[in-house]
């Protein structure tokens, strides 16, 4: 018995100091990340519409064209991560896009800003399904939606500090040149600093943990080795087995609608606020900060009740079905803007609650480098979601004047992905109960 104990204690303690060690940075990281990705949205209603002439579908086709860059080095990229080294890869890809991200403010004209764009897109290829992949070499199966959705709530959490923080800088004029210029050079510089310091902070494997006692080091690799090896015992699949597997196809067709869904409404959330109310910059970008809120609440419930209940599918079908409720609902809201801002917020719990669930999925059938080519080929196919819905809300804007098209498309989107998920099979992982655990441990 007291062995018995005294192993539930390593877990506990080994659990607890990964966490700490790991979840707090790797947030840091993908806010910064995030928060580049979609700042165009504050800056074009911020001024770089007006001061280059551009008209809402060359912002979309702009902001879309980022993810076309992101499919060319997805799935090499999370390959490298398993096979290589990840804190490499992850410092490499944030020192370029923040480079990048910099030469965003210096663009004058559509073209240079659909080149910047694609180029910020190839970057960043691998920074997100490569930290999926790395929180797979230290949480097992059974903590991992929690992980998850500690690091998705760094989505709503660059939002709601973003929106405020955008807004600010849209208002400054140094030296002659404009805020929204001066947002991207500033909101650029971290991801740089961040990435020389991955270098040293990181580690890339468990044997590798200096800062892990001996006891909580062996207990880790034991347990992802088995954890491994089981999996590997059910589903012994190559990288090519994987890409042909229903439920990687599925889930990449879902990933794809529901990307679209989540893109299309961050980017053209600010402009549609701002039509709807008309509001200086920085209140809409405070009002913009309010649906992050209540998706950061969203995505850590559902992350714990996900790894609570050890249930995936429903808790990432049901979100997706929220998202699209809640669009469907600001149409209904017409012009009254406090009831569209509540429906925005309704489907902003959508947006964020399908993430910790949704990404437990593939390393519930898959493991190594298959599980690793197909996080990268879900994320690299499913992200031109990104480029679709951003590109038709512009679209649509521009040949109808208004939003309501765009909006709905995306509500319809993010339906047909709930569907998609709602057909996978065999994809929820039995969790191991405590009591197995401790005959486990007591054998």
């Amino acid at each position: 018995m007291s062995t018995t104990s005294n192993d539930q204690d390593i877990a506990v303690r080994c659990r607890g100091r990964v966490t700490r060690r790991l979840m707090p940075y790797l947030f840091v990281l993908y806010v910064i990340a995030y928060l580049d990705r979609v700042n165009v949205g504050f800056a074009a209603p911020g001024g770089m519409k007006t001061s280059l002439g551009f008209t809402d579908d060359v912002i979309g086709f702009g902001a879309g064209i980022f993810f076309i860059g992101y499919v060319i080095l997805e799935i090499p990229g999370s390959i490298l991560v398993e096979k290589w080294t990840a804190r490499g890869w992850i410092a490499r890809i944030m020192i370029s896009w923040g480079i990048l991200a910099i030469l965003t403010g210096f663009i004058h004209s559509k073209n240079q800003f659909y080149i910047i764009r694609f180029l910020l897109g190839a970057a960043e290829a691998g920074f997100f399904p490569g930290i999926i992949v790395y929180l797979s070499h230290w949480f097992r199966y059974q903590d991992r939606a929690k992980a998850v959705a500690f690091l998705m709530a760094a989505i709503s959490v660059s939002n709601i500090v973003g929106s405020p923080l955008s807004g600010l800088l849209l208002k400054i004029n140094w030296l002659g040149i404009e805020g929204w210029r001066w947002m991207f050079i500033l909101e650029g510089i971290p991801a740089i600093v961040l990435g020389v310091v991955t270098i040293f902070y990181l580690t890339d494997w468990p044997h590798q943990a200096k800062w892990l006692p001996q006891d909580e080091r062996d207990w880790l690799i034991g347990e992802l080795e088995h954890e491994k090896s089981v999996k590997h015992a059910k589903h012994p699949l190559r990288i090519l087995d994987a890409f042909k597997h229903r439920e990687v196809l599925l889930l990449t067709l879902a990933y794809f609608f529901m990307v679209t869904a989540v893109y299309g409404l961050n980017f053209w959330l600010p402009s549609i606020v701002k039509k709807l109310s008309d509001y200086p910059n920085f209140i809409v970008s405070l009002i913009v900060a309010l649906p992050y809120c209540v998706g950061l609440v969203a995505i850590l419930v559902m992350g714990w009740h996900s790894d609570k209940t050890g249930e995936r599918r429903w808790h990432t079908a049901l979100s997706m079905m929220t998202t699209s409720l809640g669009l469907l609902l600001s149409v209904i809201a017409g012009d009254f803007t406090p009831l569209a801002i509540a429906m925005f917020c309704l489907a902003a719990a959508g947006t964020a609650g399908y993430l910790p669930g949704f990404w437990a999925l593939p390393t519930s059938f898959l493991t190594g480098t298959a599980a690793a080519a197909s996080i990268g080929l879900i994320n690299s196919f499913g992200n031109l979601g990104g480029f679709v819905g951003p590109f038709v809300v512009g679209y649509l804007s521009k040949r109808t004047n208004s939003y309501i098209g765009g909006i709905l498309y995306l509500s319809l989107s993010a339906l047909i992905a709930s569907f998609l998920i709602l057909a996978l099979r065999a994809t929820r992982k039995e969790r191991q109960p405590v009591s197995e655990l401790k005959e486990v441990l007591a054998d």
